[in-house]
């Protein structure tokens, strides 16, 4: 609820800090998450631990699928259900699971939506969605899927569940930095407003 009084007005709001210290630790942290959330792929850095590859957590907390928990492919047909098992930490994806599976991880939002669940949404089998307000018939490009769960799914899967897991263990830092940025000297919209005019006089 803190920035709630910010928001009432459309737009993004980023507290800047004016402290070079405090802005090098975010943009930092910065780096590392969107490493993540580019599986790799961005801002690789063997030096800070981030190789060009997709994240993986440490080995004791790495999710993985044990010799009895493949999810199967053909002929079976594709899984149409996903539960998870707090108690044995263990994800079902049909009849196959993923052990080592944190409450977190399984529980995880973006924007109100799961994501875990909502990625398996997209590879179930019955990918139908309830129609609210465009009342037109699906298009016949959704019927278009594999009609077996396939291997790239579960390399899918693990690598969406070790990102998650690493996101998860940024929060305490992002939330600590994030106070101390806030009890720090903050640079102003006006501020930047001022600099930007005198930057224009100078042109």
């Amino acid at each position: 609820m803190r920035f709630q009084p910010d928001l009432v007005q459309p737009g993004l709001r980023v507290p800047l800090t004016a402290d070079p210290m405090l802005f090098a630790e975010a943009a930092a942290l910065g780096r590392e998450v969107i490493w993540l959330h580019c599986y790799g792929e961005r801002f690789a850095d063997m030096e800070a631990g981030r190789p060009k590859s997709p994240p993986r957590m440490p080995e004791d907390l790495r999710p993985f699928i044990p010799e009895d928990g493949g999810i199967p492919g053909a002929p079976e047909p594709l899984p149409d259900t996903m539960e998870y098992d707090a108690a044995q930490r263990r994800l079902h994806v049909g009849k196959g699971f993923i052990d080592n599976v944190s409450p977190e991880m399984w529980n995880y939002e973006v924007s109100g939506k799961k994501v875990v669940w909502h990625w398996f949404s997209y590879r179930r089998l019955d990918r139908s969605r309830p129609q609210i307000g465009d009342k037109r018939p699906p298009s016949q490009l959704d019927s278009i899927q594999p009609d077996h769960w396939l291997a790239e799914y579960t390399t899918d899967l693990i690598d969406l569940l070790n990102v998650l897991g690493r996101l998860i263990a940024l929060e305490p830092a992002q939330a600590d930095l994030m106070e101390r940025i806030l009890k720090a000297e903050l640079i102003k919209a006006d501020h930047l407003k001022a600099a930007l005019g005198e930057g224009e006089a100078d042109n």
